[in-house]
This record gives structure tokens, sequence and C-alpha cells, in this order.
């Protein structure tokens, strides 16, 4: 059986749908659904369209991705509308919190909310108990949330900060040498500068500013979210380049230390 005809009936009997009721919903002969499912008839583009509007996933999934291959957390995901394959034309659903006045919020995700957002994000209520605030110089037209950094992979920007993404729908837009916060099946929340790999390799490459940390690569299936990083909050002052210098001339001269020390050792 091939893969669209395989996922056809996976997802008709998912959301259990006879045949004759799926037809009937989709206005076609329950013939004609009988013969995608049993690989004796194609549908067209007007029907794939069909379809995929039906189940909420983009017609590149419905054809190209073997979803009885995928674990549950992933279908339960994509039946939510969040396609793991994001070529498609389809637009995620994205789950968001708005004020009295109808205007969107932006959400913060604070460090001890994060492990909860990685299965939550797509849960109207988990997001809408997460603590909310306003940026008014940034644009009302898109779709904001902060999340806050641990660890010191992205310094200079500090350990602890919040960093506000614009959210990002069309995965192959992702920008090279940009920064995102992107939501992760394994490694929930990471702040990272992106290589846009898609196209190519269906992957991303994710570099850190601190160069003593290496850059990895994750496959596109393994994302759940991508948020365009636009600025940061820190309540640590930064360092002035004065101070730098000084750390540097330190560390200099402690090198030099060390390397009289070899040379006397050697000369013994």
């Amino acid at each position: 059986m091939t893969t669209f005809s395989s996922n056809l009936k996976l997802l008709r009997k998912r959301k259990r749908f006879t045949q004759g009721d799926m037809a009937q919903s989709l206005k076609m002969k329950r013939s004609t659904l009988g013969g995608y499912e049993n690989e004796v008839a194609y549908p067209n583009i007007n029907a794939l369209i069909s379809l995929s509007e039906f189940f909420n996933v983009s017609i590149d999934t419905l054809i190209k991705v073997d979803l009885e291959q995928l674990p549950e957390s992933q279908l339960n995901q994509l039946e939510r509308g969040y396609d793991v394959y994001i070529k498609g034309s389809n637009l995620r659903v994205l789950v968001t919190a708005v004020g009295e006045d109808n205007e969107e919020n932006i959400e913060l995700v604070p460090e001890k909310a994060k492990a909860g957002y990685t299965s939550g994000f797509a849960d109207p209520e988990y997001i809408k108990v997460l603590p909310t605030f306003r940026l008014p110089f940034l644009s009302r037209e898109k779709k904001y949330r902060s999340f806050q950094i641990s660890g010191d992979s992205m310094l200079p920007i500090p350990d602890g900060s919040y960093v506000t993404g614009e959210f990002v729908q069309n995965w192959t837009q992702i920008k090279s040498k940009q920064a995102y916060i992107i939501l992760t099946l394994d490694d929930g929340i990471v702040f990272k500068v992106a290589e846009n790999k898609i196209k190519q390799e269906g992957k991303l490459t994710l570099h850190s500013l601190n160069p003593l940390y290496n850059p990895y690569e994750i496959d596109v299936q393994e994302v759940k979210e991508v948020w365009r990083f636009v600025n940061y909050i820190s309540g640590e002052m930064p360092e002035t380049n004065e101070m730098k210098t000084e750390a540097l001339v330190h560390s200099l001269k402690s090198l030099q230390r060390d390397v009289q020390q070899i040379q006397t050792r050697l000369q013994l």
C-alpha cells in the first residue's frame, strides 16, 4: 500500500469515520474514497486540497510522510494542526492569549515553566495561565512570545535573560545567521543562531554565540515551533570594554607565566 493510501485510511479511522461518513463530509462518492484507500484510483489536485483541509495536514504530509511510523505524541500534534512536514501550504494553529481589549498579549515562559511548555505549547489551558505583558514598540500585526534562557551558550546575552521572538509560520523562510528560539522534541526550548538547510537536507544547523560550544544539526521533523529573535531583557549590566580588556590582560599574563614555567622545566 502506498504512503498516501495508508495515511488516508489511518487518519480516517483515527477520526472514527466510516468511508461513507467521510465521503459525505467531503461531498464525494464513497466508491471514490474507497478507490483512494485501495489504490485503484488517485486524487486530483482539488481532491488533495479537500483532504488536506479535512484532516488539517499538508498535502506533502499526506503523500510523503509514513504516518504509521510516527509515535502517538507526534500524531496527536499533527491532528491538532502542528504539521510535522513543514513544506505544505497549511497554516499552523497557534494557541495565544488576548487581553480584555481583544489585543494579543506576549506570553512569558519563565525558566520554571520551560519543561511544561514542551508538552503544553498547543494546549489553551496551559497557555492561558502563563504570565503576559506587552511591548508597545512591537507590531500589533505579529505574534510574539518571550522565553527565559539559561546557560552561557549565547553570551554576551547573559544567563537568565528574557528573549522575545516573533512567530515564524513558514520554516523555509528561516534566515541563516539570524537568531531563533526553537522548540524541539528532544531538547525543549533552545536559543541559537540558525543555518537553514531545510530545502537541501531537511535540517537546521544550530550555532551558539559562545565559541566554546560546537554547532549541531537537528532534523526539521524534531521542531515544534520557531520564533525569530527580536530583542532581549536582562537585569545584568553589560561588561564595559575596560573590564574586558583587564580580563584579557590578566589571561595573557597568566598564560605567559605558564609558558615560562614550562620552559624552565624543559631546561632542567
